[in-house]
């Protein structure tokens, strides 16, 4: 490998060719503490937040054309909301919805979540149908959730990890910053066949039910070696991360997928919901003569006042 590659804000597809392996590998620097910081979120559901947008770009950014891939669930854990976007060429957005106040502080992440449903959603525009996939949360997390959902939908083995924590900063009175990281490996159909979602996930599961191979046992082996710190380490660049797993083998990496925060709200889209409700609706709405909404997904604050929407005739 020569030249190191961007460490943060990526996704890095690879293949690993004598394994009969191919994958992607994505890391979240400045882009995810970003839409962290700006929900100001408890340090659980900031957590689980981060992790979601790892496991949406490292899916999303398989699509092939312009579009948008979503994923969301609902449950009944006091982290009752997670949704994330990717939108084409590599803009995320994401935000959580919690009632951590019903929680004793002892749980985990897959318990902060709960039972319900994660939904993965393509969507290519108005002219294309979407595609959704639906999968069960059984209180054991994200990725065992999607690692069910491409199992039983692909058939095809597949091991992902995940991993978001933050990093301590160096200086006195520099604030801790978070980080957010995946890696997955898919092991290739031998006649070549390609998937709807061509890139699958999950950890854990039920291997025993797929056929073995033994290029596939030694892929999952050496994934399962990653440790959360090399996810999220920024000294430790992506590709190095690669060769420290399969160099014996050897990896080929692709060009990486740049990722960045970005929001599609804005005023004149606000106000065009709002001028869609009644004037009587629009008058409960006022609060000291104006109205205000938030957006969930990046915090922006957008103030109206009432001349702003003439009355209905």
């Amino acid at each position: 490998m020569s030249g190191l590659l961007p460490a943060d804000d990526i996704v890095l597809p690879f293949l690993i060719a004598p394994l009969g392996v191919r994958g992607r590998l994505i890391r979240l620097g400045a882009m995810v503490d970003e839409v962290v910081r700006q929900h100001d979120y408890p340090v659980p559901v900031s957590a689980l937040l981060a992790e979601t947008m790892a496991l949406t770009g490292l899916l999303g950014s398989a699509l092939k054309v312009e579009g948008k891939f979503i994923l969301q669930t609902r449950s009944d854990g006091p982290v009752d909301m997670l949704v994330a976007d990717y939108a084409t060429p590599g803009l995320m957005r994401g935000y959580a919805r919690h009632h951590l106040g019903a929680a004793t502080g002892e749980e985990t992440a897959a318990q902060l979540v709960g039972r319900g449903h994660l939904a993965m959603t393509i969507d290519r525009g108005s002219d294309s149908e979407r595609y959704q996939g639906i999968v069960a949360l059984q209180g054991d997390g994200l990725s065992a959730a999607a690692h069910a959902y491409f199992t039983q939908s692909e058939q095809i083995p597949t091991r992902l990890k995940l991993a978001a924590g933050q990093l301590m900063g160096r200086g006195a009175g520099e604030a801790a910053s978070w980080r957010a990281g995946a890696i997955m490996v898919q092991h290739l159909p031998g006649d070549g066949g390609a998937s709807p979602l061509p890139l699958t996930g999950g950890e854990g599961g039920d291997d025993d039910q797929l056929p073995e191979d033994d290029r596939w046992v030694k892929a999952r082996l050496l994934l399962d070696t990653v440790e959360d710190h090399e996810l999220l380490d920024p000294l430790l660049a992506p590709e190095r991360l690669l060769y420290r797993l399969f160099h014996e083998d050897g990896v080929r990496v692709f060009s990486t997928v740049a990722l960045a925060r970005h929001c599609t709200c804005s005023r004149e889209r606000i106000a065009d919901v709002i001028a869609r409700f009644t004037p009587e609706e629009r008058a409960d709405m006022l609060e000291n003569g104006t109205i205000t909404a938030t957006c969930e997904f990046c915090s922006a604050r957008y103030v109206f006042g009432r001349e702003e929407f003439p009355a209905q005739e």
